[in-house]
């Protein structure tokens, strides 16, 4: 007989990107999905069939009220905090999809309430848990690169008119908060802040050139970091065919190194690693590849990464003999990348580069 499972979960909102915290769930043996809620009840009780669970509610209120221990939130973007604070009130650890809020207040009052509560933040940046991004990190830490010098994120993407007009919530600032910066390009600014260091200027512009949307679908940026590093940030959604996106981090020794996904959703490859007399390199984009590739797709090869994220945090939560440990990916990391991508935002409005205290670097 196998033994139950020790953390019972609760999974709020059943969208699209539900799919990949039932699967992830589903592969970890320490926690078992007990509830589902959705704002439409019935397409909470109709997720709930499909994948044989036991309850499904209509309020985060009920689903907490069924007793779980960690709860998964894939809302949109502004709806996180309140559902983030619900959880916390309640004693549960919460695991949440990105961005961790739309603006810095909320995010800093999510910490603030998981942490006053004593349970655990995770936000979502499963990119962090590619193989290649690993690799990258490691030539970083063990001086193989060394301390990085300069860094280049380039997030080249298509999305049609359909992806925006298919979801009322996107492309608005109330709903969405931002463009490819938010909904996009925050899993590389995570990944560049993660391989370079805290930052402490931003400057930035954005525009809205191809799509019918309020936020913008292309982005520049040029990032200075407390290490005296800097480097630049280029992203849009208005690309046909999409390039994917490359990360590219020269580092102290000369050594530079370059992680590439492509078509989206793809595992990362480091597709060049240039070290003394050496360069190896691969295509980023490979001859006979379908460079655009649909949402459910991209979300679908996700997730082994969503489950390896998941399963380090289920992990950090019994470490230690039961004391805990804080998981891979934190609220305070996720509010960094937030405050980076909100940096570009004001940049461009006020036409000035964003200067961060040291405290907010390390807040």
């Amino acid at each position: 007989m196998t033994s139950p499972a020790k953390y019972r979960v609760g999974i709020v909102g059943c969208g699209a990107i539900s799919r990949n915290h039932l699967e992830a769930f589903a592969a970890i043996p320490e926690a078992t999905v007990v509830a589902v809620c959705d704002v439409d009840a019935d397409r909470a009780r109709a997720t709930a069939s499909q994948w044989g669970i036991e309850h499904a509610y209509g309020s985060v209120e009920e689903l907490l009220a069924a007793g779980i221990d960690i709860v998964s939130v894939c809302t949109p973007h502004p709806t996180h905090e309140e559902v983030v604070l619900a959880a916390a009130a309640a004693g549960a650890h919460v695991l949440c999809e990105k961005p961790i809020a739309i603006d810095l207040a909320s995010a800093e009052r999510m910490v603030a309430a998981c942490d006053a509560a004593g349970v655990r933040l995770g936000v979502f940046f499963q990119r962090r848990f590619w193989p290649a991004a690993q690799r990258l990190r490691a030539a970083v830490d063990d001086g193989t690169i060394g301390r990085p010098i300069l860094g280049h994120a380039s997030v080249i993407l298509h999305r049609d008119p359909s992806y925006y007009s298919a979801a009322a919530w996107r492309g608005t600032w109330a709903t969405d908060g931002g463009g490819v910066l938010m909904t996009q390009a925050i899993h590389y600014i995570d990944l560049l802040q993660w391989l370079m260091g805290e930052v402490v200027e931003v400057h930035g512009h954005i525009a809205t050139f191809t799509h019918s949307i309020e936020v913008e679908d292309t982005a520049a940026a040029v990032i200075r970091f407390a290490s005296g590093a800097i480097a630049t940030l280029s992203a849009t959604t208005a690309a046909t065919p999409s390039l994917g996106v490359s990360i590219r981090i020269t580092g102290e020794t000369g050594a530079t190194a370059e992680l590439s996904e492509f078509p989206e959703g793809a595992d990362g490859r480091v597709t060049l690693f240039a070290r003394g007399g050496t360069i190896e390199s691969e295509p980023v984009q490979p001859a006979g590849v379908d460079p655009n590739v649909d949402l459910a797709t991209i979300n679908g090869q996700l997730i082994p990464h969503h489950t390896a994220q998941i399963r380090d945090f289920v992990s950090a939560l019994s470490a230690n003999d039961g004391e805990g440990r804080e998981p891979a990916i934190t609220g305070p990391d996720a509010t960094a990348a937030l405050r980076i991508l909100l940096a570009v935002y004001e940049s461009s409005r006020t036409g000035r580069p964003v200067t961060f205290s040291r405290e907010d670097a390390l807040a």
